[in-house]
């Protein structure tokens, strides 16, 4: 398997500049519009089947060879944050207030630097589709392109995605069967009471000592109502009501994030938030809605698919440079509704921890944080040895 890696480690220089490019003009969920045309024009160059528009800027490139019925499908994220960037680094952002901040330009370089090589070495019988998937960031991407028929037009027997992970020593490959990455629910609290002169509390109905009793009494739920062994996460992440000091206010709005690696746990926390903040509300005289905004399910790896995932990594890197069966993170991640329509495994690639330093290390979301190029050969090797592999 070296000669795949030593293949890919003499283009390195070209993906990484492509890399930079991209961290250079980063752009935020479906306005990926100058990314997707370099993704497109890039696997149109190397001989894919390109189709734009899904999910708005998604782009999928497909290469069939040889007779082989099996299909694969491989993701990658494109889009960027809306932070200003702090790395002083030559190929900064040029985007005020945006910045690759989560390594998607390293993830869209490293599928991209695997495609060109399958397509001209690839030893592979099925047909192979590249997913470059818009908005993973919160807006839902990948259901998006769902939604637009990605599996009806290009069907995949099993899909897989990979993320950098700081913390974790540069080119370390992390794996996990089962419940990976947690179910993420934004959720808004409308808290309803009756305004008045703050001297005169008694003529109205406080809105705002409700949503405190409604924060604290939230706090009991993962506490007293999810089981020990469960993991479970519910954060007020904002109260907002009232401009004066002297005015008790009409309304006031919680924002709460609420997350779980249990998809009963998941119903269980919907049901217990809305039973407690209307019985909250009632028992001080005002009225309360709760409003789910769309969120992600809990990413789930199916067991055959990571298993043959953990098999590549193992003969890639080495066992000594893989984990194979990693903690589950609260973070959450759009690509579990991919995995909840077809089997497949998310993995991770470690980006640097503290004894190498540098952006690398610094976590993701950060405005300090920079992708580590060093992992573009790397993760690209997987991918070229993960659909062999497959497509065998």
């Amino acid at each position: 398997m070296s000669s795949v890696l030593d293949a890919l480690q003499s283009s390195a220089e070209t993906f990484t500049a492509l890399r930079r490019d991209l961290h250079q003009h980063p752009e935020i969920g479906f306005q990926e519009f100058r990314t997707s045309d370099i993704v497109a024009q890039r696997l149109r160059d190397w001989g894919y089947e390109v189709t734009l528009g899904l999910g708005g800027t998604g782009v999928v490139g497909q290469l069939r060879k040889g007779n082989g019925t099996r299909r694969l499908g491989l993701r990658a994220d494109m889009d960027a944050l809306p932070i200003q960037e702090a790395t002083g680094l030559p190929h900064a952002s040029c985007h005020e207030g945006l910045m690759h901040a989560c390594g998607h330009d390293g993830h869209t370089a490293m599928l991209l630097a695997a495609a060109e090589y399958l397509a001209s070495k690839g030893n592979f019988q099925g047909t192979l589709n590249l997913i470059f998937q818009p908005a993973e960031e919160s807006l839902g991407g990948a259901r998006k392109m769902m939604e637009d028929g990605l599996f009806e037009r290009f069907p995949c027997d099993a899909v897989f995605a990979m993320h950098n992970m700081p913390g974790f020593p540069r080119g370390q490959l992390l794996l996990r069967d089962g419940a990976t990455m947690a179910s993420s629910e934004n959720i808004l609290v409308h808290i309803e009471g009756k305004g008045s002169h703050g001297a005169m509390p008694h003529l109205g109905a406080d809105p705002v000592v409700a949503g405190a009793s409604i924060v604290m009494a939230l706090q009991t739920i993962v506490s007293r109502n999810v089981p020990p062994l469960q993991t479970a996460v519910v954060t007020v992440g904002a109260f907002q009501s009232g401009v004066a000091n002297n005015v008790i206010p009409q309304t006031a709005t919680l924002k709460l994030s609420v997350r779980a690696l249990d998809r009963g746990v998941r119903l269980l926390l919907r049901e217990r938030i809305v039973d407690l903040v209307e019985a909250q509300a009632k028992s001080f005289g005002v009225t309360a809605r709760v409003e789910f905004l769309p969120g992600y399910p809990v990413l789930v790896n199916t067991a055959s698919e990571t298993a043959l995932a953990r098999e590549v990594a193992i003969d890639l890197v080495g066992p000594e440079n893989v984990v194979q069966q990693t903690e589950p993170l609260t973070g959450s991640e759009d690509f579990a509704y991919m995995l909840e329509k077809v089997p497949g495994s998310y993995l991770f690639i470690g980006n640097g921890d503290a004894s190498t330093g540098g952006h690398g290390a610094c976590m993701v979301h950060n405005p300090n944080y920079d992708f580590e190029d060093r992992n573009i050969p790397i993760g690209a090797a997987y991918w070229v040895h993960l659909a062999e592999r497959f497509l065998a």
